[in-house]
Formats: C-alpha cells, structure tokens, sequence
C-alpha cells in the first residue's frame, strides 16, 4: 500500500475514510483534525492562558504534543499543565515521572498538585473505608474528587481555559451512559466547549472527535512515553461493557462511531445546556454549588464523621 498523499508506504488505513498514511502523513492528520475541531468550536482565544490536565495516559500526553505543535504558533497564548496526584501507591509516581519528562520535551511548565494537599485524604486512604462509609463507588468518589482538583489548580495557575484529553470514544461511551440511566442533565452537558460558569474554568476538549486507537497510535509514531498500567483501582463497570459493544459495532461498520457522534451532536448542539439551580458557595469550600455544600464536601464530610 502507498500513501494517499505523498505514495511513500503507507502504514495506516482509515477504514471508516478509504485513505492510507504514511508515519508523517498519519501525524499530520491528527494535528490537522485537531485543529479543525478547536477552530470549529472556537475552543481558544489568541491570549488564552491554556492549562492541560495531564494524567500521563496516552491521550492528554498525545494532546500536549499536539497543542505545543499548534500553540506555539500564537505567542500571545500561554500553555501549562496540570497533574494531579491522587495518592496512589507506586501507580501514580510513574505517572508523574512520565508527565515531566513529556513537559520537559516541549519546555511546556507542568504545576502538580495532590489529593491530600486539596482535601487532606489520598485514594489509598479513601480505599481503606469500607463501601458503607464510601457511600459511593471508589472510582466515583475519585472522578468527583479530580474534576473538583482539576478546577482548583486551574483557577490556582490562572488559567482561563482547562483542557481535558477526552477523546472520540469517550464521548459516545459518556453519551450512552446517560441515556441508560436517563441523565438527560449529563447528556446535554457532552459539549466539546463547556458552558461558561462563574467559579469554574471553562473546559474544552480538542480531542473530542479523535478516535482513541488513532491517538495511541499517534503516540507510537511520535516515540512519545506514557503510562500503560492501568489503575489498580479499576474496575469492571457498565462504561466497560459499552465500550466492548461500540467497538465492535465499529470494527462491522466503519465510521458508525463519527455518524453517532455527530448525530448526537446535532441533537444537543441545538438545544440549551440543562441549565443548573442558582449557584451558591459551598458552606465549607467556597466553591460555587447549587446546594448548601457541594458534592466534594459533603462525600468528604461523610467520610470523616465515620472515621
């Protein structure tokens, strides 16, 4: 097979397009798709203070390779990245180790922060409580307690946007989770630019419209190094079994991952985001909420009234 762009061999075939890339040809597609989606739904400004969350994984370690490849053509614009560290024995060292060297790499600054500095408990921590004192499962209890950090450092570092490197396939898979559960306030909040709201960094998601085997291949061909393990708190969950279905629907029928997206996309483009209650501080935190105490809180307090 050759190239469809420069006859050199070809090493990737789109099946869901009918086109073949060479090594160079395939990054620069990605970089271009990318591009594309952040124009598209004017992701940025010329003078944006843009902060990455950075897990290590190969989507947000991809993603700053990427957006270092765009950015860096707007001076004005200013790009940093944000690790969190979850306190997770041995699995998120190598995490954090991986992040630097990738920021190192591009001489972008990476800011750290961490579950106990934030909110005076780690995961690990968090682990030894029993299901009961948890109320919730421990892979929720961290997504809440990450989306709250992520917000937090990004306000801490000035930033006025927070990108997160949530790909293709997490979108659909987020999308079907809130239909199976009837979440309609969920499913219409799977935007690729989040609603501005006051207290929070707007988050956007340049990778929205990637599929995640061209990202991590995307890596490959870049020598770039990320982590593989996968968390050692993970586990079997319905995200999981949606996961196993879409890809097999797109292994039958190419491309049927774009056309869902993009019909999904139409459906709830045009209609408002689920607009929230009033906001209000919360009454331990002061972060914005629309209860008296929001989420974080009052899990955390659960949990320590109970130690």
């Amino acid at each position: 097979m050759s190239c469809s762009f420069c006859h050199q061999k070809a090493v990737y075939y789109r099946r869901y397009s009918g086109e073949q890339f060479c090594r160079s040809c395939f990054t620069k597609s990605i970089e271009q798709l990318t591009r594309h989606t952040i124009s598209r739904h004017k992701m940025f400004r010329p003078h944006d203070r843009i902060a990455l969350a950075l897990s290590g994984g190969k989507d947000s370690t991809a993603l700053l390779h990427v957006l270092y490849s765009i950015e860096r053509q707007y001076p004005k614009a200013q790009l940093s990245a944000i690790i969190i560290d979850e306190g997770i024995h041995q699995y998120r060292q190598e995490a954090i180790r991986l992040a630097q060297l990738s920021c190192e790499r591009v001489h972008v600054p990476l800011h750290q922060f961490s579950f106990p500095q934030l909110f005076d408990i780690s995961i690990d921590q968090l682990a030894e409580k029993s299901q009961a004192q948890r109320q919730i499962s421990l892979c929720s209890f961290c997504g809440i307690l990450r989306r709250k950090a992520l917000n937090l450092a990004a306000k801490r570092i000035n930033a006025s946007k927070l990108v997160v490197a949530h790909n293709l396939d997490d979108e659909i898979q987020s999308m079907f989770l809130s239909i199976v559960r009837g979440d309609l306030k969920s499913l219409t909040a799977i935007h690729p630019v989040r609603e501005q709201i006051p207290g929070f960094v707007q988050k956007v998601k340049p990778f929205c419209e990637i599929l995640e085997r061209e990202i991590a291949l995307y890596a490959h061909f870049n020598d770039l190094s990320f982590q593989t393990l996968p968390c050692p708190y993970q586990s079997s969950s319905m995200r999981t079994d949606i996961r196993g279905f879409l890809n097999q629907l797109e292994y039958t029928h190419p491309g049927i991952k774009y056309s869902t997206y993009r019909n999904s996309m139409k459906l709830t483009l045009n209609q408002p985001q689920v607009s929230l209650k009033p906001l209000s501080k919360c009454n331990i935190c002061g972060e914005p909420t629309t209860n008296l105490t929001c989420r974080a809180c009052t899990l955390l307090q659960a949990i320590n009234s109970t130690s």
